[in-house]
């Protein structure tokens, strides 16, 4: 085909721009970097309002002052190592390989004031090199701050509740310390069963220890609850403790009789006393969930004294007659019925004894929170004594979410009031001279108490705040049915415990008046959680 240049050919188009240095086109591939450096984004920014806080409350002397070393890190001090595993537990990296995701995060390297975090090899050789001394050293440090962040938030809890319990992490590795003992979930692998106590009032970690896999023994839980009395604020005076039947012993009561602590503990099956059960004097329990309720004087073997045991009896299911299982690990069970057993020294009914343990839910809760969320079942060391102290630095992490709500919460009401009104609202309550106005969870009620407690009561309509009552319970609140905990795995009363003489302390009721909101900066002495 024959064609014309000056016809057919179009006309040659200008160059647009320099053909040197032409980038070649964006591939990603294994060796592409996985650091994000081109601008200052990070998903961390959550990070800043906690560092204001420690920096408030003083951690880093506290730190440098009480946790001790023997070897000289060259990458960072101390303090900055010990902080920088603390906020990786705190964003959701309970590994030390893990931190290499965050190596060069602008918040987190901002913070400690590093180009990039060191890497695994360096972390693993400090943490290696700390003595097993250093989770009671840790210890020590949570219990100074905890005391700091309740002078911060003007809390003055002078009546709590503590929960004690345990919790199974089964290994899949070698570590040391693994037992092979009650583990329901994966029967017959080795696992750790850690100690923990916690303030059900504020949500805080009080104590606890690293175990290996064996059950407590009677004088490991009085220790224990000893050292749980030790490391409370001194401003607390009257505490009430909850356990489950893991801790159903004599030096558990011996050890709450120490330190003037009311009690309730859920009773153990032996063969004594589902004999008393079958001899006692039943009688209709329409406040609870059970079918029967009794209670009755009796001094188990090895105790020094008799105490006052209150129980339910449920009446079996033909499916359950035909099954022949127990349904929960702490209702046992004879032919016909199934029984829940509590020892208490309260003098308050049977069905109030009955509702306060059942809060007790809250702990397995808080446990599992610290599980998923702080990294506590990541055990990433074969030595028992490292493990340990991780232990400690992840319910350090768990306890920061802690105190932050405190202080943010009490910052938000005492120099933003206006702000806080457009938000989901909270009221200053009667607690004694606990300043610091809490969020009340939707659906949540409290028991009425004595009359020198003030008389709380939580409404369900409006702006469902605490409304503190002259009488024994509020009007609109003197016809509600039933009385719903929001931690708690079931109601186990089918009315709400009206009349109740019990002062026990729950879920913020404290004595004496309600104080005004006082400022955050107050009591640190600076210039606002958020400000400069």
């Amino acid at each position: 085909m024959v064609t014309d240049k000056k016809k057919d050919s179009g006309k040659t188009r200008g160059k647009q721009a320099s053909e040197d240095g032409a980038p070649e086109p964006n591939k990603i591939n294994a060796s592409t970097p996985y650091d994000f450096s081109g601008k200052s984004l990070t998903p961390y920014g959550g990070l800043l309002p906690v560092i204001t806080m420690l920096e408030k409350l003083d951690f880093q002397p506290l730190v440098e002052q009480t946790v001790t070393c023997k070897r000289i890190p060259r990458a960072m001090d101390l303090y900055r190592f010990v902080l920088g595993i603390v906020l990786g537990l705190y964003i959701g990296f309970p590994r030390l390989n893990q931190l290499r995701f965050i190596a060069r995060d602008p918040i987190l390297t901002g913070i400690l004031k590093v180009a990039k975090l060191p890497v695994q090899s360096t972390f693993w050789r400090l943490v290696n090199a700390l003595h097993r001394n250093v989770a009671r050293q840790i210890l020590t440090v949570m219990r100074t701050m905890r005391e700091r962040a309740w002078a911060a938030a003007n809390v003055k809890l002078a009546v709590i509740t503590i929960d004690t319990d345990t919790t199974v992490h089964t290994l899949y590795g070698q570590q040391m310390g693994g037992r092979k003992s009650y583990n329901p979930k994966n029967k017959g692998k080795k696992s750790y069963q850690p100690m923990l106590t916690f303030i059900a009032e504020t949500r805080e970690y009080v104590w606890g220890e690293l175990r290996n896999g064996d059950r407590p023994s009677g004088k490991q839980i009085g220790d224990h609850l000893r050292n749980v009395h030790a490391a409370l604020p001194p401003g607390v005076k009257q505490i009430y403790g909850r356990a489950d039947s893991g801790f159903y012993c004599w030096d558990a009561v011996e050890a709450y009789e120490e330190f003037h602590a009311q009690f309730v503990i859920c009773a153990r099956k032996t063969s004594r006393l589902v004999e008393e059960l079958r001899q006692a004097e039943w009688k209709p329990s329409p406040k609870t969930d059970a079918g029967a309720e009794c209670e009755f004087r009796y001094q188990p073997d090895g105790w020094s004294k008799p105490y006052r045991f209150v129980a339910l009896r449920y009446e079996k299911t033909r499916a359950e007659l035909d099954a022949k299982e127990t349904v929960q690990y702490q209702l046992f069970e004879t032919s016909q019925y199934k029984y829940r057993v509590f020892v208490t020294d309260m003098s308050d009914p049977i069905y109030f004894v009955v509702w306060f343990y059942s809060q007790r839910g809250g702990a397995e809760n808080l446990i599992k929170e610290a599980n998923n969320d702080a990294g506590l079942a990541a055990h990433p060391s074969g030595r028992f004594d490292v493990n340990g102290n991780h232990f400690q630095l992840a319910m350090l992490a768990y306890n920061l979410n802690c105190w932050l709500s405190k202080t943010r919460t009490t910052l938000r009401d005492a120099v933003q009031p206006r702000a806080a009104g457009r938000r989901h609202r909270t009221a200053a309550h009667d607690s004694g001279d606990l300043a610091a106005p809490l969020p009340v969870r939707s659906g949540q009620d409290l028991a009425p108490r004595r009359p020198h407690w003030g008389e709380l009561q939580r409404s369900l309509r409006g702006e469902r705040s605490v409304r503190a009552t002259d009488g024994s319970v509020a009007p609109d609140c003197a016809a509600r049915p039933g009385l719903w905990a929001g931690d708690a795995p079931g109601p186990a009363l089918k009315k709400a415990p009206a009349g109740a003489s019990s002062a026990v302390h729950r879920n913020l009721c404290t004595d004496g008046k309600c104080n005004e909101a006082s400022n955050f900066d107050a009591g640190l002495g600076g210039d606002g959680l958020l400000g400069g």
